[in-house]
């Protein structure tokens, strides 16, 4: 790659500086970060077609897990180009009903591009399974209702199947589609764990079981002992088919898509499986609340940044619950969530248990602050202004600010911070970009949130942006702000070129 075309990016000012991903009638801006030829992404050329704005669920008549209208949910939470995803479908009244695949991106402000819709489909009503009175776990055993063939040709992408019956209900399911052969630039990992760890499905008023609670009598939302101790893959997405906090993740791949970034998409479950190479991409993107990982997915991480791969990770409160994939109870592989928290885990390995990370091992030696430098602290009860330090850093120019400025709002949900009793895993040099004091709305007493960076020996770039509103500041919102916008492409401009003094 030539650091040229790389250190070329700072002064464009197409979208990503000049106004959000958001806006209407912008394009992406025309670069490829390869060094090959204008235009040359496959991310960019994408992103060139024509939009459509038919994925979104706001304005039409969305699915319930009460009256299950239609509800469904994919074999796999990605799909490499050329093979083929089975998706589990139940439609009451046994309606007829179409399948929609879409692409999410920049594609001119729509956000989306419609690839293909199904033929009419017979819908089926499916049974709602009782959950396991031991785990908690609730999983369904669906026929399949309709196969995508992905043709070797799309474009590596975050992706939702919309479902649409005959009488006009919807509900939708995401997954990723990867190109395992392409050499991009950047990594997008989607954080499908945590998605099904917040899964409430089916609100029904009884059923419903994540790992934070159950129902503790019909129509009473209870809390940890009503919650399960493992969630399956092989179950709707609660409401309408979008995850907890997955707005944050499209946010990042529309910003990402509409400044021209060449990236590729792959799910929490490829980076247990392994099937992201080290060293084969320049840095690894945590877009998301990206709570839940494995022993695997940490190795995996860990190797990549002593290996030269950076890392940034774009929301708060990362790393924070130790898990376990474990089967189906058809014995396919990866497909439940296993986390039992503050509960004896009896199935425990020699991964240890599937609790907190900071309990595992000695004197926090699994802290999640060891990888990422920061670590959660707290929660808001409203979103704060980001207060900025080190405004003469690399990462802050051509922002404008100085120490002491703000960024209205971008604190909210939960924030990391700096704890000065743990050591970073390596050595590195730390800078904290952000101090913002805050009050921790459970009554844990006054906190400060930190956005940090650090740089190990060999110049790989660890980011972590502690607070949930990163991103929404990328995009068209009430957060939208053009310095963290520019902010953000100092740091993954300079992610490509390597470390300067």
């Amino acid at each position: 790659m030539s650091r040229r075309t790389a250190l070329s990016l700072l002064a464009l000012t197409a979208v990503s500086t000049s106004g959000s991903c958001g806006t209407a009638g912008a394009q992406p801006a025309h670069h490829d970060s390869r060094g090959k030829g204008r235009a040359a992404n496959p991310v960019v050329l994408e992103n060139m077609l024509d939009g459509d704005s038919g994925w979104q669920l706001a304005g039409v008549r969305s699915s319930g897990d009460v009256t299950r209208q239609v509800q469904g949910y994919a074999s796999r939470t990605s799909v490499n180009v050329g093979e083929s995803l089975d998706f589990h479908v139940s439609v009451a009244g046994d309606r007829a009903f179409t399948v929609s695949i879409y692409r999410l991106g920049h594609y001119g402000g729509a956000g989306g591009r419609r690839l293909l819709t199904s033929g009419s489909l017979r819908g089926t009503e499916m049974p709602t399974p009782p959950a396991d009175p031991d785990t908690g776990l609730i999983e369904c055993d669906w026929p399949v209702s309709w196969t995508l063939a992905v043709p070797a040709d799309w474009t590596s992408g975050y992706f939702l199947a919309v479902f649409d019956t005959d009488d006009g209900f919807r509900s939708c399911t995401p997954f990723v589609v990867r190109d395992d052969g392409r050499k991009a630039d950047f990594v997008v990992v989607v954080p499908f764990s945590t998605y099904q760890a917040y899964n409430f499905w089916p609100a029904d008023g009884r059923t419903a079981k994540n790992l934070y609670k159950g129902y503790v009598r019909p129509g009473k939302v209870g809390g940890i002992p009503e919650r399960a101790f493992q969630v399956s893959f092989d179950r709707p997405y609660s409401g309408g088919g979008m995850p907890s906090w997955s707005d944050l993740d499209i946010a990042a791949a529309r910003w990402l898509e509409a400044t021209g970034f060449d990236v590729a998409y792959a799910s929490s479950l490829d980076l247990h499986e392994q099937r992201i190479p080290a060293g084969k991409h320049a840095a690894l993107i945590f877009p998301g609340h990206d709570e839940y990982w494995s022993k695997a997915m940490r190795d995996s991480t860990e190797s990549a940044v002593d290996g030269g791969t950076h890392l940034a990770f774009l929301a708060a409160n990362n790393i924070y619950w130790h898990v376990r994939f474990d089967p189906a109870r058809d014995g396919r592989r990866n497909r439940v969530v296993t986390c039992y928290k503050d509960t004896p885990d009896p199935g425990a390995d020699g991964n240890g248990p599937t609790c907190n990370w900071r309990k595992i091992g000695k004197k926090h030696s699994h802290a999640e602050q060891r990888l990422l430098g920061v670590q959660y602290n707290g929660m808001l009860a409203d979103p704060l202004p980001l207060v900025i330090s080190k405004s003469r850093h690399w990462f802050w120019a051509g922002t404008g600010v100085r120490d002491g400025d703000t960024v209205p709002g971008l604190v909210a949900v939960e924030a990391d911070g700096w704890n000065p009793k743990i050591k970073l895993s390596r050595r590195a040099n730390q800078t904290l970009l952000s101090e913002t004091p805050y009050e921790d709305r459970l009554g844990r007493g006054a906190r400060v949130q930190n956005t940090s960076l650090y740089e190990t020996a060999r110049g790989t770039l660890v980011f972590a942006a502690g607070t949930f509103h990163w991103n929404l500041a990328l995009v068209d919102s009430a957060y939208t702000d053009v310095r963290i916008q520019r902010a953000t492409r100092n740091l993954l401009t300079r992610m490509l070129v390597g470390s300067r003094a």
